[in-house]
């Protein structure tokens, strides 16, 4: 039992290859609305430093978020994002993700029920970004805590990104180094704890007269070739093109208002590993960002399988300036 849920906590990621695979799950609403891959949409959201640290600068200093995803069953995921600008060291971002799995029920080697455990991982974020000229880099430290089924590991990582910012166009390009680091502690001792290193890249673009703005992110880069083959089809054989859109995400957001934008997105990859002898998968996903006097509200939902999806919102506001406003009326 203890090797499924191992396996479980890939969401169908590459099989569940890695551990701490929740960390590649979209941490906030807007991510997953726009296919749940992005290193590249710079300052419109303080919970993207998670994904790329150099996408978080010192205009969302005073900004927090929160959030949560409703999964299937008991799972689901809460976020917490806050940043604030010191005088001496500049802008710092923290981070919580927490992914609860519910109670599984744990087994001995013989088959023995041991009982039901509350199963659950969590990552502490603590980030920095600095800019020069058009260049911003940054990086997270996160500690990672993982309990399933009773067993435990931890570790720390490192998130290292960079971003090109246009001086005259809405055009910026990322790329990140996720989950560098090692594991403290391992589940047990014959386990051999792996940390989900990925190499990430993407580009967000605005056309000049167009109310959309776009963008594209190439994932599990670490990984080339093909990154999933389908263990119940011996005919999966994929071409160069599908290998290639394997690594695709693409995302858009339909920009109706200042006030209000719709977003939409696209990943080949969980279309092709959800899809079913009688559906063609569910890798589209689809949401709307809503801004109320200072406060931002953003829903999504990704189509999982047929009668499952994920639902998720977040919501966030520049707290410090909030509060600043108070008491000085």
């Amino acid at each position: 039992m203890f090797a499924v849920c191992l396996s479980y906590q890939g969401w169908a990621q590459l099989g569940g290859r890695k551990s701490f695979d929740f960390l590649n799950v979209a941490p906030s609403a807007r991510l997953a609305a726009l296919g749940g891959v992005n290193v590249s949409l710079a300052d419109r959201d303080l919970t993207f430093f998670m994904s790329n640290p150099a996408l978080s600068g010192d205009s969302l200093a005073g900004y927090t978020a929160a959030g949560y995803q409703f999964y299937v069953a008991d799972i689901g995921q809460a976020i917490f994002a806050y940043s604030h600008k010191f005088k001496k060291i500049g802008t710092l971002s923290f981070g919580v993700q927490h992914m609860s799995y519910g109670e599984i029920t744990g087994y001995d080697a013989s088959g023995f029920e041991l009982g039901s455990f509350d199963s659950g991982e969590t990552a502490l974020f603590i980030s920095k970004s600095h800019q020069i000229s058009n260049f911003r880099v940054g990086m997270n430290l996160k500690t990672v805590f993982s309990t399933i089924a009773g067993f435990r590991s931890s570790a720390v990582m490192v998130d290292l990104g960079g971003t090109f910012i246009h001086p005259t166009q809405d055009l910026t390009i990322g790329l990140a180094f996720k989950n560098l680091g090692f594991v403290i502690s391992e589940y047990s001792e014959t386990s051999d704890t792996q940390v989900p290193f990925d190499v990430q890249a993407g580009a967000t673009f605005k056309p000049e007269h167009m109310p959309l703005r776009f963008s594209i992110t190439a994932y599990n880069l670490a990984q080339p070739g093909n990154v999933y083959d389908n263990p119940d089809d011996e005919n999966d054989d994929a071409g160069s093109f599908d290998k290639l859109m394997r690594h695709i995400t693409i995302g858009s957001e339909i920009l109706f208002h200042r006030n209000v934008n719709v977003l939409v997105g696209y990943n080949f990859l969980r279309q092709q590993e959800l899809k079913t002898e009688t559906s063609g998968g569910k890798g589209f996903t689809i949401g709307a960002s809503i801004n109320i006097k200072a406060i931002d509200i953003v829903f999504s939902r990704s189509s999982y399988s047929v009668g499952n999806a994920a639902y998720a919102f977040t919501v966030s506001t520049d707290i410090e300036s909030m509060i600043f406003r108070k008491r000085t009326l």
